[in-house]
């Protein structure tokens, strides 16, 4: 399969409310969600799906109610105009990699896998993974690490791939691989070397900001009770998204009125993060580090 798709009946319940709607999934991938989402729609419901990789166009729908937009998301509203599809019912985002994507080695994303290092969503433009570590000084690498991947020795580690890259160019997963060994810990190199590849794939794709422009539009983007779904796999993701859903904003200030009520763009669907069953981890493994939230638009906005 292209990809298993993540807590599926979860998100695609709490954003399909009404059957005639108007839906987004903001990353197609191998169309498992939107897949689910238009089984659960009539014959005058429509969806729409962005996804910037040109390996995902291979699994578009040959459904009248589907429509494929070949871009990021960064520009949702602009599409959704364009598509007169303005606002809409629900939009559901899975922000992981597809398991399309680690298992193409030339793609760059796994360290399992030998060959060049690229790790683009959209490998026909941006900065490439091997750019970014025979580039990046070393405090800049050091703060990738430590904020992207969660490491502890960010720092030493940032200091030995700026060493090994003065003797030559760091090519390829294996070249990295290689340079990393004296930091993976017995039993536990997997962990490390996914956590380092995480971190420099945040960078080169810019997930982080691109999180953001898309939390920033959903709430003019959504209808009146309209629902957000996101399936984060990245703790900073995490946090980031429940802040915004609990605020409006993230910085985490809670706005109020005249009479100290909060002003929030949105209802909390889920209280806490829904993660995947035992049952669906031991299918698939990588929906382990899967959370998911999901909130409600509870008030009319200027667009």
């Amino acid at each position: 399969m292209y990809h298993n798709p993540v807590l599926l009946e979860e998100s695609v319940t709490g954003i399909v409310t009404k059957p005639d709607g108007i839906y987004v999934d903001v990353t197609f991938g191998g169309g498992g969600h939107s897949c689910e989402i238009i089984n659960r729609l009539d014959e005058t419901g429509r969806l729409l799906a962005f996804d910037q990789d040109a390996d995902a166009q291979q699994n578009v729908i040959e459904d009248p109610r589907f429509c494929f937009i070949s871009h990021n998301f960064f520009h949702l509203k602009r599409f959704l105009q364009f598509y007169k599809a303005y606002p809409v019912d629900g939009i559901l985002a899975d922000l992981g990699v597809s398991s399309h994507q680690f298992d193409v080695a030339e793609r760059g994303f796994s360290h399992r896998l030998n060959d060049k290092l690229d790790m683009r969503m959209d490998n026909s433009k941006g900065i490439t993974a091997a750019e970014i570590v025979n580039t990046y000084p070393a405090q800049r690498l050091a703060r990738i690490f430590s904020e992207y991947g969660e490491l502890k020795q960010a720092y030493s580690i940032a200091l030995r791939i700026e060493k090994a890259r003065e003797i030559a160019p760091i090519e390829t997963t294996g070249n990295l691989v290689e340079i990393l060994t004296p930091f993976l810990h017995r039993g536990k190199e997997n962990k490390m070397l996914s956590q380092i590849f995480q971190a420099i794939r945040i960078e080169v794709n810019q997930e982080i900001e691109a999180l953001k422009l898309l939390l920033e539009q959903v709430v003019d983007a959504l209808k009146p009770h309209g629902r957000i779904a996101i399936i984060s796999y990245h703790s900073l993701e995490d946090r980031l998204v429940k802040i915004f859903f609990k605020t409006g904003n993230f910085e985490g200030k809670i706005e109020t009125d005249f009479y100290g009520n909060h002003l929030t763009p949105f209802k909390l669907v889920t209280r806490k993060a829904i993660v995947p069953q035992a049952e669906e981890i031991a299918m698939n493994p990588r929906s382990r580090s899967a959370k998911l939230r999901i909130a409600e638009k509870t008030e009319a906005r200027n667009n």
